[in-house]
């Protein structure tokens, strides 16, 4: 039983489709579709790694920004500040010690720098409590100091002999005491700066970190996928190449299975589907091989019986042509000579008997005359050749020309004839038996008139030529009885001949590759029309010069 090319066979069922009541394989998935879960998973993995990265480096560039904006200058103003402070402790000394006013001036403008850095160090550092505390309490003590020690020794020394004033070592403990606060201060920011540069350095080495990870995980997929599409595409691929050099090798009964992608499986199936068709077509093809064999040998033992049936025929037209024919010329001789030498001494009933004899002999004679015409169509004769058919068509017209002119027919060539392929002697043959039997059959109450016609038949390869006559035609139920051999449908006292002039006309015109019919109505006259095929062009001519007819009408 034939399958359908799409229809799945009982293999394709269990070769291919995942077994019920187990889960569906990842296999399942198509090549495309494991590329696409390939590549969405390194989307994936740069989404993360770059929001990860840039975290990482906008954390770092606020530390460098921190550090570089704020905390080192920072740094420098607590430098500054303390510097302002060593200015007035330096100016109230110097002061008290030389009662020089000059020293005064330090003392004055590092009392004013001292407010301008620590409101710049307040703003600089804002964000760090402890830092803004320590430079608060550096403040307090700067301020007790001018309070409780600058002040009253710059005015004891401008008036002397007035309140008493302290010494200056007790100013110098005091001012110590701000000096190790301001240290504690710079210590602090110090640290600060560590810890920033500390937290930015990390940042800097987890984005490098990170972003070696990311060329690893890039690495990693790529080998992933190389491997996965080795795995996944590349296996089943040689599996399926080495199956389909095994087919293309001749095994073709081996069964194509793969395991793998979806799309991969769906091409093994057809490749499978089309193995099955080639093996099906195979064995029809070796069947009809068989089959094509079997007749090859019968044919060739009807073709050797053929050969002997000619043979044989060929035998009994020699012994038809020879032998039948002597004995029956000498029936009707000697029947000849006996009624000449003994005509006197026979009554009139003896020599009706002896012109019986003689008749039946010479009808004999036509007879096996006939035949052995009927016979040689088609088996003797010259080569196929091109043949123009008005020729041919003169030449039967030439040897009928005695009875045309006794009875006044008249033949009527309704355009020039063409030229085909075949034998000469029996197309002049099939163009005398059909116009004499027009003559022959003519009706008795007027002249025979013959119409010939051809048309052209290109779709079949064919010319179709008619011969038309006004004779006395015949009955519908008889067209196909007068091509039988020997088949009349006149007694002999009305018509001569032995009937088998139309079944010449069919073997000869059939031999040459047509057909013949016959159409008419009793009274009204006789159509026959019959097919001979185009002759094929030469090979230097073009087909309408292979096959145009001769100019020219001929009646």
């Amino acid at each position: 039983m034939t399958r359908t090319p799409n229809a799945p066979g009982p293999d394709d069922a269990t070769a291919h489709r995942p077994e019920e009541g187990k889960p569906r394989r990842v296999a399942r998935l198509t090549v495309q579709g494991w590329i696409h879960v390939v590549l969405a998973a390194n989307v994936l993995l740069v989404i993360v790694f770059a929001v990860s990265g840039g975290v990482l480096q906008a954390r770092a560039d606020d530390r460098t920004d921190l550090l570089t904006d704020r905390v080192q200058p920072a740094r420098a103003t607590a430098y500054q500040l303390e510097t302002s402070l060593v200015d007035q402790e330096t100016g109230v000394r110097g002061y008290v010690l030389s009662r020089d006013a000059g020293f005064l001036d330090p003392y004055a403008s590092g009392a004013r720098d001292e407010k301008t850095f620590e409101a710049r160090l307040a703003t600089q550092l804002a964000d760090h409590s402890g830092i803004v505390a320590d430079l608060k309490t550096a403040g307090r003590l700067s301020d007790a100091w001018r309070r409780d020690y600058a002040e009253p020794l710059i005015e004891a020394a401008r008036a002397p002999g007035g309140a008493k004033a302290p010494s200056l070592e007790a100013s110098k403990a005091r001012f110590d005491e701000l000096r190790g606060q301001l240290a504690t201060l710079e210590k602090d920011i110090e640290q600060l700066r560590d810890r920033i540069r500390a937290s930015a350095d990390d940042s800097r080495r987890s984005r490098n970190l990170l972003f070696g990870g990311m060329l690893a995980a890039f690495l990693a997929s790529g080998l992933a996928l190389t491997l996965l599409l080795h795995r996944i595409v590349g296996r089943p691929l040689r599996v399926l190449e080495a199956a389909s050099v095994d087919v293309s090798g001749g095994a073709f009964e081996r069964r194509i299975r793969l395991d793998g992608p979806r799309d991969l499986e769906r091409v093994a199936q057809a490749v499978e589907e089309m193995r099955r068709r080639i093996v099906e077509e195979l064995s029809a093809s070796k069947a009809r091989e068989v089959l094509l064999e079997r007749q090859a040998e019968e044919l060739d033992a009807q073709t050797l019986e053929l050969k002997r049936s000619n043979a044989e025929l060929e035998q009994f037209a020699y012994v038809a042509s020879h032998d039948l024919q002597e004995p029956l010329r000498k029936i009707a001789s000697f029947c000849q000579l006996l009624e000449k030498r003994y005509g006197d001494q026979l009554d009139d009933r003896a020599k009706q008997y002896i012109d019986f004899a003689v008749d039946g002999a010479k009808r004999m004679q036509i007879l096996i005359n006939d035949l052995l015409t009927f016979s040689r169509v088609g088996r003797v004769g010259e080569e196929p050749i091109p043949v123009a058919l008005d020729d041919v068509l003169d030449r039967a017209l030439g040897n009928l020309s005695v009875v045309l002119e006794e009875t006044g027919a008249r033949v009527v060539r309704e355009g020039p004839l063409p030229t085909v392929t075949g034998d000469v002697t029996t197309l002049t043959m099939l163009w005398q038996n059909l116009i004499g039997n027009a003559v022959k059959f003519r009706h008795p109450d007027r002249p025979p008139e013959i119409a010939v016609r051809c048309e052209a038949e290109p779709e079949d390869g064919q010319w179709r030529l008619t011969v038309q006559d006004n004779g006395i035609g015949i009955e519908p139920e008889f067209r196909e009885k007068v091509f039988i051999i020997f088949q009349r449908l006149h007694g002999r006292d009305e018509y001569e001949g032995t009937g088998i002039g139309l079944a010449v006309c069919r073997k000869i015109v059939e031999h040459h590759g047509g057909a013949i019919t016959l159409d008419g109505t009793a009274g009204g006259g006789t159509r026959v029309t019959f097919t001979l095929p185009m002759a094929r062009p030469e090979p230097d001519l073009g087909a309408e010069e292979a096959a145009r007819p001769p100019e020219g009408a001929h009646t």
